[in-house]
């Protein structure tokens, strides 16, 4: 068909198509947070949005993929993490500090909090839940990391070994402050100022750890 033939109003179908899809996702999301995976059922969704079920299906098959839109729609929004620039010729520290500064804004988010928070809570009724979404977020974002982390140890700035394990050991210890009140939804979460010096220790302690020493 050529693009005279395609008809007028194939652009608004198209919009219309991903408004109706967002809505369904947005509601989706509002239920689960609520309620819970197990709590939350296809027709109330569709309900909500307004429409059938078969509609609703159209979209997404099953609720299994309606959540992990959902997971997909969250991370691109929050995941700056993902995408983060990670040069190889920058320091060892400099580049730490950046990445876990944007990790622990992102993590701290009141949406990945919600979404974490009804993960754990459903991983044992529904382990999926937690491949799906560990999938599509933390293993991409660790898997970019170690390929970093894999460079400089290559280069000599950080000590041989698994850059996987390395990886894990820095993002834990930018998780080990605020970011556990913040799940726990405690008071001491509202000191969010601290995560930067959370961070920075963090990058300190790493670097203690994976990092050969300066040469005198």
């Amino acid at each position: 068909m050529s693009i005279e033939m395609i008809p007028d109003g194939t652009a608004p179908a198209d919009d219309a198509v991903a408004q109706r899809r967002k809505a369904f996702i947005d509601a989706a999301r509002e239920a689960f947070f609520a309620n819970g995976y197990a709590g939350t059922t296809m027709s109330s969704i569709a309900s909500k949005v307004g429409g059938s079920k078969t509609t609703l299906w159209s979209y997404f098959p099953s609720k299994e993929d309606l959540f992990a839109a959902i997971v997909d729609d969250i991370v691109h929004h929050y995941g700056q993490v993902l995408s983060i620039d990670l040069p190889v010729d920058r320091p060892v520290p400099e580049v730490l500090r950046n990445f876990g500064n944007v990790l622990m804004t992102k993590l701290t988010s009141p949406p990945l909090l919600s979404l974490y928070r009804l993960v754990v809570g459903e991983a044992d009724r529904f382990p999926h839940l937690a491949e799906t979404f560990y999938d599509r977020g933390p293993r991409r974002g660790k898997a970019r990391a170690a390929e970093w982390v894999a460079e400089k140890m290559v280069r000599g700035e950080i000590r041989m070994g698994d850059p996987m394990r390395a990886v894990q050991h820095f993002s834990g210890l930018c998780q080990s402050g605020v970011y556990q009140f913040a799940l726990l939804g405690m008071r001491e979460a509202g000191d969010i100022d601290r995560l930067a010096e959370e961070v920075d220790l963090a990058v300190e302690h790493f670097c203690r750890a994976w990092c050969p020493p300066a040469p005198e």
